[in-house]
């Protein structure tokens, strides 16, 4: 097998991407959101929830549920959670979680 083949696209390839429109393609895949945008969304929506009192003080604050809340990944609100703590809005025991201070 030479090297030369596999790094040249094959005819199927480039007859296909002569096909779709640049137009139709961003449509199907439209621009990702940042990750700095994400973070800074879950850590509003946190603060928010915090501030208004619907997580109340000495309440568990687990990542998982959060994240299915929030409809999310875990590192999001693992980074939200922190900069929170920062904050002294919530407070970390070990082994314990994360709770409302």
């Amino acid at each position: 097998m030479d090297n030369k083949n596999l790094n040249q696209p094959q005819t199927g390839d480039l007859e296909l991407k002569k096909r779709i429109p640049d137009s139709v393609i961003s449509d199907v895949f439209p621009r990702k959101v940042k990750r700095s945008i994400l973070r800074e969304e879950v850590y509003d929506q946190l603060k928010k929830i915090i501030l208004s009192g619907k997580i109340k003080k000495g309440q568990r604050l687990v990542e998982e549920k959060l994240a299915l809340r929030l409809n999310v990944s875990r590192t999001p609100v693992r980074i939200a959670l922190r900069r929170l703590r920062k904050e002294n809005l919530l407070i970390w025991k070990y082994r314990k979680g994360t709770f409302v201070k």
